[in-house]
């Protein structure tokens, strides 16, 4: 009976976590576009803003909007919500249990490492399993207008699965796999247990109480040190998974390194950072609405607090 009243408990904490994550999701799609447009942007030419498309977050914006509408601001949302509903689903439904699997009986005392190990692992489980719509996304993101000699890559995500599975096989689904890997242990191991970790560190020196205002507050934090650690893996990440294939081998880049080497040769160190901003201004929204969601949705259901 304890069995089979854990599993039920770790379903309706996979739920939770696909729902909230998908809702983040939808809320920031807009700024994950411009995120990867101007990772693209200008790819391995020295940075001067004349040669730029996007010349900025907000600039960016507008671009997309006058020469795409506003749909052109969720482009890859399907694939967006096909991948939060798996990859995101499994990181944070699985951080917990795994926590648990750790040795962390008490939240409030949880030693850092054991939450970092929990997020490292449950993102990388994700991710690896979720890789193909995280690769379709991506490329849906990167289409913006087309010039008259150009043609549409993919009309849709089942176009996208169809074509690649067509031109690059089973493994070309797998595209980037090793920076997505990468990106999402990076990621999980800074994200959760940042939340985690600040939530409880205020409610134990009684700084903050249980409640909204301090789920917004870490939540603000988790975001901040994202942006931080994972915006040069990210950058690689969509670069690598972009790049246009002959014969299942990359056109620009042998491997995720050689993509890091060219990137630091062609553009320097700003060149890994590229999109920051809208990387922290969308990963900061969604880990707030995320974490929100999934706070209040434990609390409606009779889950205690992360």
């Amino acid at each position: 009976m304890a069995s089979k009243s854990a599993t039920s408990f770790d379903a309706v904490l996979f739920m939770l976590a696909g729902t909230s994550n998908m809702t983040g999701a939808t809320v920031t799609n807009p700024v994950d576009v411009i995120k990867t447009r101007l990772q693209l942007d200008n790819e391995l030419r020295c940075h001067t803003s004349a040669q730029r498309k996007y010349q900025g977050f907000l600039r960016g914006i507008g671009r997309i909007i006058a020469e795409e509408g506003f749909r052109g601001l969720y482009k890859g949302w399907s694939a967006s919500m096909l991948r939060e509903g798996s990859y995101s689903t499994i990181r944070l439904g699985a951080y917990e249990p795994l926590k648990s699997k750790l040795g962390a009986t008490d939240p409030a005392h949880t030693p850092l490492w054991k939450k970092i190990l929990a997020g490292a692992t449950s993102g990388a489980i994700g991710s690896a399993l979720a890789n193909p719509t995280d690769l379709i996304k991506v490329r849906l993101q990167a289409q913006g207008k087309l010039s008259p000699q150009e043609s549409v890559r993919y009309t849709g995500v089942v176009s996208a699965f169809r074509e690649i599975l067509q031109t690059e096989g089973v493994r070309g689904l797998w595209t980037g796999c090793t920076p997505t890997v990468c990106r999402a242990m990076i990621l999980t191991a800074t994200q959760i247990p940042t939340y985690d970790h600040m939530k409880h560190t205020l409610l134990n020196h009684q700084l903050m109480e249980e409640g909204v205002p301090l789920h917004i507050v870490s939540s603000m934090v988790a975001g901040l040190m994202c942006a931080i650690t994972t915006s040069p893996v990210d950058t690689i990440k969509t670069r690598i998974m972009n790049q246009h294939k002959i014969g299942g081998k990359g056109l620009k880049y042998n491997s995720p390194l050689d993509a890091a080497r060219q990137c630091l040769k062609a553009e320097g160190l700003k060149g890994l950072y590229k999109g920051f901003i809208p990387n922290w201004m969308r990963i900061g929204p969604h880990t707030i609405v995320t974490f929100f969601i999934f706070e209040q949705l434990r609390s409606i259901v009779g889950i205690r607090p992360v």
